[in-house]
């Protein structure tokens, strides 16, 4: 039964990668991030467009095996800031999830909440995230000058229990470039 689930796996990254469009991608960096600010890189995701949504694809090492809570955050931010408890935050600048629609409502990437539910992101047992998950509802332009965030714990993509789908703190975050700006450094 674990080989077929493997195989599925192989099967749909395979197609997905198939049907991404030439030249609509980009790579975005990604650092651990704490209370004390941004810290070394532990990889990089590449972002596609596709005939069937965003394609993340994963690069990166030096993280617990697990599931983790993975979204789109509104602001291009990984820098901490103070909450309103007054205590330093990591990454707490990217603001709240992307949500341009309003719906203040957590219901994973398939469902009618926030844009900024993403698939969890799955690091396997040497530490390493390198599967592909497909955002169905997001294109590149729709996360350009915003950021990516890893978080603590996993995500069960609803409201209930515990708001924002039962994530932990943030614990890794990266920053979508805008194309406007890398073409101003041209």
């Amino acid at each position: 039964m674990r080989y077929m689930t493997s195989l599925g796996c192989i099967t749909a990254s395979l197609l997905l990668a198939a049907s991404v469009q030439a030249d609509d991608s980009m790579e975005v960096e990604i650092h651990k991030v704490s209370a004390d600010g941004v810290e070394e890189s532990i990889g990089s995701i590449k972002l596609e467009d596709s005939e069937h949504g965003l394609l993340l694809t994963p690069d990166l090492s030096d993280l617990d095996a697990g599931v983790y809570g993975f979204h789109v955050h509104k602001n291009p931010s990984c820098e901490p800031q103070e909450n309103d408890s007054g205590h330093m935050t990591a990454a707490l600048y990217a603001g709240g999830h992307y949500d341009p629609e309003e719906t203040d409502s957590h219901e994973g990437p398939y469902g009618e909440g926030h844009l900024g539910d993403l698939p969890v992101l799955t690091v396997d047992e040497d530490g390493n995230a390198t599967l592909p998950v497909l955002a169905p509802r997001l294109t590149l332009d729709d996360i350009e000058g915003r950021s990516i965030m890893i978080h603590e714990g996993g995500d069960n993509y609803s409201d209930d229990p515990k708001e924002l789908g039962g994530g932990g703190s943030r614990m890794a975050c990266g920053i979508v470039e805008s194309s406007e700006s890398s073409d101003d450094e041209e």
